[in-house]
């Protein structure tokens, strides 16, 4: 990560350097979770913030697991037992945490663009877990993360992001992610299901999976994001499975080597088969061990205590 960047809220902060940096350097965090102790001091002394306005379970327990194993002081925040409640305002809210004394705030928030918004009213490092249908940046880079682990590199590996495009803040970091890695990246959706432009984007669309399914590196299946939605964007969803969703037939013509993707909570028979996301290729559960090591390694970026990652081990041996 550049000596510029002191935040990280979109995967447009990252270039490809960038990315290999924070690979290589998950890579030792993951040997540093495989330990029958799994913690380092980087950052002891550091405090976290967690400001999560939108239910979470795989993304906020990922960070607190990895700020623990960090070594870092955190300090949670329930936005139903908050004072937003009784009408306090996100910046309000933000800087009475500021006042607090911390150094990093991780912040989910349904309003796209909340997380550069805090920017302005706190000196603490900032980190998108996800803003509305915006960007989720980490959940690019554990997906980025897994990915190389298994294909090594993803120059000209062919990627299909299927379903759900237009709610879907993972699709928009994906797209960014993968093509910075040097994937060819195709949006897989229904015209309903699209943003109404996607001009500027690193990708291709299609409207039929089974035109690509066999041609794919990775299948990547998104959730249908039923609760942003204001409409009804599929007749029903047993067609959206039969049109959209990775069935029995579709995953066996998939090649061999290929991997099939998704960044959870599943909808088992919407756009996944329950069967298939069984399978060994599925490597779902593993995305959300690797989103560990992943967010060790962002915020040992962003906040590291200046200790040598090498000096660190050696302390901990």
């Amino acid at each position: 990560m550049s000596g510029a960047i002191r935040h990280l809220l979109s995967m447009a902060d990252l270039d490809r350097d960038d990315i290999d940096r924070l690979l290589n350097l998950t890579e030792s965090f993951a040997e540093v979770s495989e330990r029958q102790i799994p913690k380092v001091p980087a950052l002891r002394g550091k405090t976290i913030a967690w400001l999560f306005y939108e239910d979470s379970t795989r993304t906020r327990l990922s960070f607190e697991t990895a700020a623990k194993r960090l070594s870092a002081d955190t300090m949670n925040f329930s936005v139903g037992s908050s004072s937003v409640n009784k009408g306090e305002s996100l910046r309000d809210t933000v800087e009475t945490i500021a006042a607090m004394g911390v150094d990093g705030i991780v912040v989910r928030h349904r309003g796209a663009g909340a997380p550069h918004r805090i920017t302005n009213w706190t000196d603490a490092c900032v980190v998108n877990a996800g803003d509305g249908w915006h960007q989720h940046p980490t959940q690019s880079l554990l997906d980025i993360y897994t990915a190389t682990r298994h294909l090594g590199s993803l120059e000209g590996r062919r990627v299909a992001i299927v379903g759900d495009i237009k709610h879907s803040r993972v699709a928009r970091s994906n797209a960014i992610g993968f093509a910075r890695m040097g994937a060819d990246v195709t949006f897989v959706a229904p015209r309903t299901l699209l943003p109404a432009s996607l001009e500027g984007w690193p990708v291709k669309v299609t409207h039929d999976l089974d035109e690509v399914i066999e041609d794919l590196d990775i299948c990547y299946l998104l959730r249908m994001q039923r609760e942003r939605q204001d409409d009804a964007v599929v007749p029903t969803l047993r067609e959206f499975h039969e049109e959209y969703g990775l069935t029995t037939a579709r995953a066996d013509r998939l090649s061999p080597g290929s991997l099939i993707m998704h960044p959870g909570p599943m909808n088992r028979g919407v756009e996944i088969s329950g069967e298939v996301a069984d399978r060994p290729n599925a490597v779902i559960t593993e995305q959300v061990t690797n989103g560990i090591a992943v967010r060790m390694a962002v915020l040992y970026l962003l906040l590291g205590s200046g200790l040598d990652l090498v000096e660190e081990r050696t302390q901990v041996a």
